[in-house]
């Protein structure tokens, strides 16, 4: 059975999308199978894997509305040199996901669509990691539903900590209401700059306020990290020397590592 991951944070620009394309191109190099979702109607992480989005004929629209199965909508991500790699799959998405609250207004369950639609492939998967819209709208609300935890990517700059408390208390609402398994797996920082005083102040002060766990590995600001969705490539396959490259593949190693240690204590 697949670990979930909802990879969450209501503000933009926080390297969510970033971290979804990336860790999960770095948790199939270590030989795992992975599935992301894309759950974003501006389907950056589509595109960042090198998608084409004007050319799909299915995406995780079709499958909210039931018009497709999700088998029938998932695309087998293969890359140059990295044949070896093992199943790394997308189920895509595109602007016209924007619509999808609208239309399932009157629609029973609606909270828990994704992971009904989502059970008859999970076996199938090492890894799932979901990429969810910068809001806590529907279409988060069965991320959270669908996930067994959630990965909260923070960028070291002055707003950092801004909407992060009404994300928690989600969190906490859905895990009380509707996914009583869920929980925060833990924080990652990104665009990390270890030049500026306000990038390590910004890690102080979330260590300080925030009551979870964070990750030891940080994401620094990186110019081929930046560059590699540009040419639809996850950064260890764009530049595999890169610091991005680097960071994304030992922040994949630690999170193997925690849900190793969390489930079978022994053996990590």
């Amino acid at each position: 059975m697949a670990t979930v991951f909802a990879i969450a944070n209501q503000k933009g620009g926080v390297g969510k999308s970033t971290t979804a394309v990336n860790l999960s191109a770095c948790i199939a190099e270590q030989g795992y199978s992975v599935l992301v979702i894309d759950i974003d109607p501006q389907g950056n992480a589509t595109s960042g894997l090198g998608v084409e989005k004007d050319k799909m004929q299915n995406s995780i629209y079709q499958v909210m509305l039931g018009e497709c199965s999700i088998s029938d909508c998932i695309l087998h991500l293969r890359y140059k040199k990295h044949e070896d790699m093992k199943t790394f799959d997308l189920v895509p998405s595109d602007v016209n996901l924007s619509a999808v609250e609208v239309e399932l207004v009157n629609q029973e369950d609606k909270e828990y669509l994704l992971k009904k639609r989502l059970e008859p492939i999970k076996d199938k998967y090492d890894y799932i990691i979901i990429d969810c819209p910068p809001s806590l709208n529907l279409l988060t609300i069965n991320a959270l539903t669908t996930a067994d935890s959630v990965l909260i990517p923070i960028q070291c700059e002055f707003y950092a900590l801004e909407g992060l408390a009404q994300l928690l208390y989600t969190i906490q609402l859905v895990h009380e209401r509707l996914n009583s398994r869920l929980f925060v797996e833990g924080v990652i920082f990104t665009m990390y700059d270890s030049h500026t005083k306000l990038s390590r102040q910004v890690v102080d002060d979330v260590k300080e306020n925030l009551n979870q766990y964070i990750f030891k590995t940080v994401i620094p600001r990186n110019v081929r990290l930046a560059e590699a969705p540009s040419y639809g490539l996850p950064v260890n396959i764009y530049d595999k020397k890169s610091e991005g490259a680097k960071s994304y593949k030992k922040l994949a190693k630690e999170i193997i590592k925690r849900r190793k240690a969390l489930w079978q204590p022994g053996e990590a």
